[in-house]
C-alpha cells in the first residue's frame, strides 16, 4: 500500500502544481492586458492633449493674424 500511496500524493502535488502554474499564467496575462490598456489611455490622451494644443494654437494665430488686419486698417 505504501506505493499507491506514494503514488497519489505525488500525483496530487503534481496536481496542485499544475493548478497554481495555471493561475499564475493566468494572473500573469491578466496584468499584460492591464497594461495594454493603459498604454492605450496614455495614446489616447496625448493625442487628444495634442489637438487640444493644435485647436489653441490655430485660435492664437487666427486672433494674431485679425489684429494685426485691424491695426493694419486703424493706420490707414
Amino acid at each position: 500500500m505504501g506505493f499507491i500511496d506514494d503514488a497519489k500524493e505525488t500525483a496530487e502535488t503534481a496536481g496542485r502544481k499544475a493548478k497554481d502554474a495555471f493561475e499564475d499564467t493566468t494572473d500573469r496575462l491578466g496584468d499584460k492586458i492591464d497594461e495594454a490598456k493603459a498604454d492605450a489611455e496614455v495614446k489616447r490622451t496625448k493625442a487628444e492633449a495634442d489637438a487640444e494644443v493644435q485647436k489653441a494654437e490655430a485660435e492664437r494665430d487666427s486672433v494674431k493674424t485679425r489684429n494685426e488686419v485691424k491695426e493694419d486698417i486703424r493706420d490707414a
